[in-house]
């Protein structure tokens, strides 16, 4: 009778497991077409080459050459900034604080918290840094902005490949007589530099992709910023405030330009499996 109840259980699970699956699967398979359909059509080297002119969100000529390099320099400043910062406190987690078990559970709670704090909320405390330091909507406001929003990110996606790393290879690397830092920087993280690259995409996809938290902090502008104290476009601001536009034109623009931002987020995506295919021979079998 047991047994017979196990089985169906299992049977009920597999298919709950399978439907889920299918639910995503098409959703994103939706996703994809609606934006294929509608961006596709709209999508032009023009508007990738070139910056808007006047009226771009009137449906007059020019592009969002703009928002690309916008996002671009946002989400690798932040990325850059997020990894300075999230590489050494990952590390030390898992190698000087390692037999700390109540510290380490703590740590990793308050960043599960940090990493579950909706976007608008880093955007609202960027904002309110910019007005007590005194710096204008910017570049380096929202690469600080976002920074702090894929910090948690990062140092979560760290400690989880660092985590995987076995004891046993700490141990033999302290009997070797190597320090706490030589084991961190030289096993620890070469050890896991595939791991670690997932860690940077992940967090360059949500930087890349994030709108709320540069609403209020990089402000916009039509033009490519030269300098960090300047404004900059970004792709998920282009799409918006395309979308908001009561011209089907312009609304069709914004589905080519998240199909350009999907094709970088690709691209991106791509690369990151090259590189840790190439460093993963490095990877010490233990």
């Amino acid at each position: 009778m047991m047994i017979k109840r196990k089985k169906i259980e299992e049977k009920i699970f597999k298919v709950l497991m399978v439907l889920a699956t299918m639910t995503i699967a098409f959703a994103l398979m939706l996703i994809i077409y609606s934006i294929l359909y509608k961006g596709l059509p709209s999508l032009s080297w023009e508007m990738i080459s070139q910056t808007p002119k006047g009226g771009f969100y009137f449906g007059k000529e020019g592009g969002i050459l703009n928002a690309i390099i916008g996002s671009l320099y946002l989400s690798i400043g932040a990325t850059f900034l997020a990894f300075i910062v999230g590489l050494p406190v990952a590390l030390y987690i898992n190698v000087h604080l390692v037999k700390r078990k109540k510290i380490v559970n703590a740590i990793r709670f308050f960043l599960d918290l940090l990493w579950g704090v909706p976007s608008i909320v880093y955007g609202a405390f960027g904002f309110s840094l910019m007005i007590y330091m005194g710096i204008r909507t910017s570049l380096l406001a929202g690469i600080i902005t976002v920074a702090f929003l894929i910090i948690p990110i990062m140092i979560r996606a760290m400690d989880e490949v660092f985590k995987e790393v076995p004891r046993g290879l700490m141990e033999a690397a302290f009997s070797l007589g190597s320090t706490k830092s030589e084991t961190a920087y030289k096993i620890f993280f070469r050890q896991c530099v595939p791991g670690v690259i997932t860690a940077i995409l992940l967090s360059l996809g949500r930087g890349i992709g994030d709108a709320a938290s540069v609403m209020f902090t990089t402000g916009y502008t039509d033009h490519i910023p030269t300098s960090l104290t300047q404004p900059t476009a970004t792709l998920p601001l282009s799409i918006f405030f395309q979308l908001s536009s009561p011209i089907p034109e312009v609304q069709n623009r914004a589905y080519a330009s998240a199909l350009v931002l999907t094709i970088i987020i690709l691209i991106i995506s791509l690369s990151a499996r090259m590189i840790s295919g190439k460093y993963q021979k490095n990877k010490i079998n233990f």
